[in-house]
């Protein structure tokens, strides 16, 4: 398909393109990594570097880039030549009267923004901001509580339920049947994985691509592209994080370090995490520090760690002490 733009200085926008063509300019050296590029379904111009995956870049032999004089004329842009149009045609062309401040100059025409996505808004060809490590634990820590909190209640009522309905047979001469006992057992090691599941998927798939924890933050989901992630993608995601289990949660320590802050689950399913405003018509907005929300998070939690270990310890050391002293034969 030629849906490829990429835009050269001094002398604009090159395309539309199918995607070998822009493999072979990549490969040639007339454009880098750098670059500016755009690609339908795509909501901003972007560095050519974030399309790498959709165009095999990596592993491709890089020529050295030519001199100035020898870079071949742009070939024209589509939907730019200077001919007449009819009104209903012209204005598919004509740039919108309210676009945003923050449009991107070199934005494509908008005749194939509107057989993509119709509801495309142009932002601005800027720098993403990816969520740190802190800023996502901070994020995992109240959506952790909010799964906890939604699992005991589930738990309370299936069992509570359960109970009536024993009791109620035990008074009308049975006693508790197997089927009864199972069903507890089903809520107690069932109910968790579906709740975390639906909270996940429900919520990263949803017109706020964050769940409670992410939007407390002020962070978001979005596939390799910046975009919305389809509900069989989020299954996809919540599903990849047994990978980070399996590695004992090294998976998950992996977004301090890699470059786009991914982890493991991340890398694994194609996703990002970025700041609430990336990919959008403001990304002036996006905020690199972790917030006010994520620091009161992260010392709250780090107060109830201290306390938690607190109670432990005070339990185990008399334990521990009593059973010193029956291992000696004192007391």
């Amino acid at each position: 398909m030629t849906d490829w733009y990429y835009h050269l200085p001094g002398q604009g926008r090159v395309g539309p393109l199918a995607a070998d063509d822009v493999r072979e300019a990549y490969r040639s050296g007339t454009i880098r990594r750098d670059t500016l590029a755009w690609r339908a379904g795509a909501r901003e111009w972007q560095p050519l570097d974030r399309f790498s995956e959709d165009l095999s870049l990596d592993g491709l032999a890089v020529e050295p880039p030519p001199a100035p004089e020898m870079l071949p004329p742009a070939p024209p842009v589509s939907g730019f030549e200077p001919v007449e149009r009819a009104p209903s045609e012209r204005a598919a062309f004509e740039p919108a009267s309210n676009a945003s401040p923050y449009a991107s100059p070199y934005a494509p025409p908008r005749a194939v923004l509107n057989e993509v996505d119709a509801g495309y808004r142009p932002a601005a060809a800027g720098e993403v901001v990816y969520a740190g490590f802190w800023k996502r634990f901070a994020a995992l820590m109240i959506d952790a509580l909010v799964v906890t909190i939604a699992y005991y209640v589930v738990i309370f009522v299936g069992v509570l339920a359960m109970g009536i309905s024993a009791a109620a047979a035990m008074q009308g001469g049975g006693g508790a049947n197997a089927g009864a006992i199972g069903a507890v057992l089903a809520i107690v090691y069932l109910a968790y994985p579906v709740i975390s599941g639906l909270y996940y998927i429900g919520f990263e798939s949803s017109s706020t691509q964050a769940t409670l924890g992410k939007m407390a933050v002020g962070i978001k989901v979005t596939d390799s592209r910046g975009e919305r992630l389809a509900r069989g993608h989020a299954l996809g995601r919540w599903a990849s994080h047994l990978l980070c289990y399996v590695t004992f949660y090294i998976g998950y320590l992996m977004a301090a370090f890699t470059d786009r802050k991914r982890g493991l689950h991340d890398m694994a399913a194609g996703t990002l995490v970025v700041d609430r405003w990336a990919y959008t018509a403001h990304p002036d907005r996006q905020q690199r520090g972790l917030g006010v929300v994520a620091i009161v998070v992260l010392i709250l939690g780090g107060l109830a760690m201290v306390v938690y270990m607190g109670i432990i310890m005070a339990i185990a050391i008399p334990a521990y002490q009593d059973y010193v002293r029956r291992a000696a034969g004192v007391g």
